[in-house]
């Protein structure tokens, strides 16, 4: 007879995301599923790093992660070393740079809503939802009031 697992979800979760981080910190090299929606945010020290899909993670890049946050059905992989690792060091630049275009709007209204409205299209709503204002702030470099006041328009576009 198998036993049954008392752990909560949130508590499974929390759980894997501390193994993770632990992956991160001795510097394995992973890759964030590029089959699937999902994404992994890094927070580091002072800001806040996305990784989307087909991204690598790990290495000499990532071992200052502080916490990280799964984004959608997280799956992640170990990429070959060779054409795949290279292909998702690419990808990651991607996702860097888009960070940095956004970063780069003249307001912060500007870049609350262009992160908010990127991950509402990247994934959905729901999704997007479950991301507290924090989280959005460090990637964009706003403060969480920005977010919040951003998040509770009715109509986004205003701005």
């Amino acid at each position: 007879m198998g036993s049954l697992s008392t752990a909560s979800p949130e508590t499974t979760i929390a759980a894997g995301q501390e193994i993770i981080l632990a992956k991160l910190k001795r510097g394995e090299l992973l890759m964030v599923n590029p089959r699937r929606k999902n994404g992994l945010i890094l927070r580091k020290t002072y800001y806040g790093d996305f990784a989307g899909p087909g991204s690598i993670i790990g290495g000499i890049f990532d071992q200052d992660v502080v916490a990280v946050i799964p984004v959608g059905s997280l799956s992640l992989l170990t990429p070959t070393p060779g054409t795949e690792q290279e292909k998702a060091h690419l990808i990651r630049r991607q996702w860097v740079r888009l960070l940095q275009q956004i970063t780069e709007k003249s307001t912060s209204e500007q870049r609350a809503q262009t992160i908010l409205n990127q991950f509402e299209h990247w994934f959905d709503l729901e999704t997007a939802a479950q991301i507290t204002d924090d989280v959005f702030a460090d990637l964009v470099g706003v403060l969480p009031q920005t977010i919040a006041k951003v998040r509770n328009r009715v109509n986004r576009s205003e701005i």
